[in-house]
């Protein structure tokens, strides 16, 4: 395959860094920031109108949020250009905004419990097989990545249903 040169090493033809940065961040986030919110309101509500008012608002504000986070460290590296940094930006908003949205799905068509399970489920997934991709790309045994990030998505799950059965608990 061949390479073309960018800013911070060898990129795939097409696939520069600062596409790849935002793609990367923008799925991570938009899976791990959805179904904390997800689970979290579900358990903290026992609402469907709330979650997919929720993940509606992740979807536009946090996705905003995660695209100027992206912008500024891109600017602050100070070895980009304008239109990387922009490609970052950009890339990083598109990303966590479809990605959050896919939530909705299940959200609007199933009851809130059965959404929720479908909900992590789908997020594991999408969040497995990106892992898969990244572990491939850095020559990484496979499996050891795809553990760490489902841990970490995991840990996000039973702090957020944990942190909504309080609000529940403490509130109503």
């Amino acid at each position: 395959m061949q390479y073309q040169r960018e800013a911070n090493g060898l990129m795939p033809p097409g696939k520069s860094h600062s596409f790849q940065v935002g793609m990367t961040f923008g799925l991570t986030s938009g899976i791990i920031t959805t179904l904390g919110l997800v689970v979290g309101l579900s358990a903290g509500t026992e609402s469907q109108l709330a979650v997919i008012g929720g993940i509606v608002t992740i979807a536009v504000a946090d996705a905003l949020s995660d695209a100027l986070g992206i912008h500024v460290s891109e600017e602050a590296e100070n070895i980009h250009s304008s239109r990387e940094i922009w490609t970052a930006t950009v890339s990083t908003f598109v990303a966590k905004f479809l990605m959050a949205m896919t939530f909705l799905v299940p959200v609007v068509l199933l009851n809130l419990t059965s959404a929720v399970v479908v909900c992590v489920a789908w997020g594991a997934t999408v969040l497995a097989l990106l892992s898969v991709h990244l572990a491939r790309r850095r020559g990484a045994r496979v499996w050891p990545v795809v553990a760490e990030h489902l841990g970490v998505g995991a840990l996000v799950v039973v702090v957020a249903h944990g942190l909504g059965r309080f609000v529940l608990a403490a509130f109503s």
